[in-house]
């Protein structure tokens, strides 16, 4: 389990690190709604491609576990914490896009999809409300994935 203590260091390390990184996931969507919502088994984040490598070197006690590029990679810790890490690669207007595939596909990023919520009562970036109703679209949901998407809806309606 990744707690809310965890995320946060975790987020205040990169901030420090002068990186800027966004909360996408079960984490993300609790953010938005203020308060934690279930347990969360990683931390999913989106990350500027183009700071990479400050992005790695501030996480430096994790180990890439999984490499699932060009769309994403994981990077686990022995004390179990592990993150899923989103590179995006940003336009002049602010909007981004990641690859979705191996084949050219892309996911869209609006630049008005880039946000903050809260955890703990501290402001966290993270994906807005819209943008995150699309990404549970087109896959089947799980159990969880369904009741992110409720607890979303039931604070802020369809936002369709």
């Amino acid at each position: 389990m990744l707690t809310a203590e965890t995320a946060l260091a975790i987020l205040t390390r990169l901030h420090t690190a002068g990186t800027r990184v966004w909360l996408a996931g079960g984490w993300g969507i609790d953010a938005l709604l203020g308060r934690q919502t279930r347990d969360h088994e990683d931390l999913d984040l989106l990350h500027r491609a183009d700071e990479e490598p400050t992005v790695l070197a501030a996480l430096h006690d994790f180990a890439e576990s999984a490499n699932l590029r060009p769309v994403r990679f994981v990077l686990s810790r022995p004390d179990g914490a592990t993150l899923d890490l989103h590179p995006l690669h940003f336009g002049p207007d602010g909007s981004a896009t990641q690859a979705a595939d191996t084949t050219g596909g892309l996911f869209h990023y609006p630049a008005d999809c880039f946000t903050t919520g809260t955890i703990n009562g501290v402001t966290v970036p993270c994906l807005s409300v819209a943008q995150q109703l699309h990404f549970h679209d087109g896959y089947e949901p799980r159990p969880r994935d369904l009741a992110d998407v409720a607890a979303l809806r039931a604070v802020f309606g369809p936002q369709d």
